[in-house]
């Protein structure tokens, strides 16, 4: 019970990552917002919390809008409390364009989704944490922001900005005890890869996504659970002196796969 009587906003958490990180700090004791623009999924996702006794609210939230984000902070404080724990986790990547035909708004779109958002959620779950002179912060970053694995440059500058955006601000708390740190996942297996899998058979899944996981050192794509035990610890005491910094939970990465051994 690591996290035991304190609150957290989870964004995306209807699924993936997001939903592996709530799962987990329920099961540690901690109320959780689930916040995700799919209504459906996050109802169900705090549901299943709910069911195995944990203390759950879905809300429904565009995370790209200041005001529903707003709004969404507020809805968490009404039905659960202040909030004590932030994991700003929603994005994604979409469509990949070479830099001279990528259009303006596909720029600006993929920078509010994943980096804008994480800048007004901390704007209004701050100064509750600076009143209560305690708070846990965790920006999910990606891979893609120190070694590309494709030329994405959209999603990937927003990702490298992510970890710029959590060091400043990492600096700026501290002394109001609240810790600032994020998270670089490497390939993981979840619906960030639908686009790609989309049309493929199961057979074909467990093949792309074996040859995925042989690009890390551990030779595995990581899961939502991997996730959750790296935010269990930066959210808990366990990392009480931990501020401003970007861990990876990689495989590996970007340390080189192994070699193949020999024959």
């Amino acid at each position: 019970m690591l996290l035991e009587g304190k609150v957290a906003i989870i964004t995306g958490a209807g699924s993936g990552i997001g939903n592996g990180i709530a799962k987990r700090f329920a099961r540690e004791g901690c109320a959780v917002a689930l916040v995700d623009i799919d209504r459906a999924a996050a109802e169900k996702a705090a549901g299943t919390i709910g069911r195995d006794g944990g203390r759950a609210a879905a809300i429904e939230c565009d995370v790209t809008q200041e005001a529903r984000v707003k709004a969404a902070v507020e809805k968490t404080v009404a039905a659960l409390g202040p909030v004590d724990i932030m994991v700003n986790n929603a994005g994604a990547a979409g469509v990949s364009y070479p830099i001279e035909e990528l259009p303006e708004e596909i720029w600006d779109r993929t920078q509010t989704l994943n980096l804008k958002s994480q800048y007004f959620f901390c704007k209004y779950v701050v100064p509750g944490m600076k009143e209560k002179r305690y708070g846990k912060i965790i920006n999910l970053s990606s891979i893609g922001a120190i070694q590309p694995p494709a030329h994405h440059i959209a999603y990937n500058t927003a990702k490298a900005a992510i970890i710029g955006f959590t060091y400043d601000l990492a600096t700026a708390l501290a002394p109001y005890g609240i810790n600032v740190n994020a998270i670089v996942p490497g390939p993981v297996r979840t619906s960030f890869y639908d686009r790609t899998t989309g049309s493929m058979t199961d057979t074909e899944k467990e093949g792309f996504f074996a040859n995925l996981g042989r690009k890390t050192p551990m030779q595995r794509p990581g899961t939502p659970d991997d996730l959750a035990g790296a935010a269990l610890f930066l959210a808990s005491e366990l990392g009480a002196y931990v501020t401003g910094h970007a861990l990876y939970v990689t495989g590996g990465l970007p340390l080189l796969p192994p070699p193949a051994p020999p024959r």
